[in-house]
């Protein structure tokens, strides 16, 4: 059930051998999370009202209210958009797995009935180009080419208003794969960003970036640089069946307050999931103490 915090588990077995324990010391709890890449401010909050030994249950409920905002019956989460298209505008640096992502959420929303338009508008590289137009082929999907270095606005543009010409429910566009710390893209992703607006009129729309799992902590930064200069919806953490460092989504969600959207959690075309917040919560806590 727990599959994407195998490397996790796998970490804190190391850590606390073989025995079974219905409390745990807090220090070595904090040498524990700490491992995992859960920040040490979140630590410090998590434990402040807590004893010494740490049971369970406790550390249940200490996790959990990270994943609260100031009402505790209101989580930070993921929710989808209704509108016509529905649209995907999706962020992230080389190397993170955006497009297979794309490519993996175009799968799963074909395989609900729906009709799919992808956009290359990562534009700077050639090779990103051809990898979604391959996935483009594999899955089914409608996808709007352009040529190397041409304006990925106008990729945006078109994808959006081919999707509602032909009455497709998702177009999922792909853009640069840099970070937007430049001034000269920081003005490229807002206006791609108003384009999606425009083209779109009154509907909403996704801003969606793509983290790579494996870089914990690290990626907490290219988070925080996406959402100050473009804002963001949500967040996909990719190659989490790779990780030991789980711990890092609890960073995101309390630190930026951006709802983890969903999981890639292998190679294979299904293997994208539904960040759950409980079985994140229970999968963490059981690692601790099966």
């Amino acid at each position: 059930m727990f599959s994407f915090l195998k490397k996790t588990k796998e970490n804190i077995a190391k850590l606390l051998g073989s025995t079974k324990q219905t409390k745990i010391d807090k220090d070595r709890l904090e040498d524990i999370l700490i491992e995992c890449d859960v920040s040490y401010d979140i630590i410090e909050k998590m434990f402040e009202n807590l004893s010494s030994s740490i049971s369970r249950d406790e550390l249940r409920v200490a996790i959990d209210r990270f994943f609260r905002t100031e009402s505790y019956y209101d989580r930070v989460a993921f929710k989808e958009i209704e509108a016509n298209p529905i649209v995907y505008l999706m962020f992230g640096v080389n190397g993170a797995g955006k497009t297979t992502t794309i490519g993996k959420l175009a799968k799963r929303f074909r395989d609900n009935g729906k009709r799919v338009i992808l956009g290359a508008g990562d534009t700077f590289r050639a090779a990103a180009i051809e990898q979604l137009s391959m996935w483009s082929k594999r899955i089914g999907s409608e996808i709007v080419l352009s040529q190397y270095a041409h304006d990925p606005s106008s990729v945006a543009f078109d994808t959006i208003s081919a999707a509602k010409s032909r009455g497709i429910e998702y177009a999922i566009i792909d853009t640069a794969g840099r970070m937007p710390n430049a001034t000269n893209l920081t003005k490229e992703l807002d206006k791609i960003c108003r384009t999606c607006a425009k083209a779109l009129g009154s509907e909403d729309f996704h801003k969606i970036l793509v983290l790579d799992g494996t870089q914990g902590s690290a990626a907490i930064n290219q988070a925080r640089i996406f959402s100050e200069n473009i804002g963001l919806d949500g967040v996909v953490v990719s190659k989490m069946d790779g990780t030991s460092k789980g711990g890092a989504i609890m960073s995101i969600i309390h630190e930026l307050r951006i709802p983890i959207a969903y999981l890639g959690v292998g190679e294979r075309e299904g293997d994208l999931i539904d960040f759950n917040q409980d079985d994140y919560v229970n999968g963490m806590v059981d690692s601790i103490f099966e």
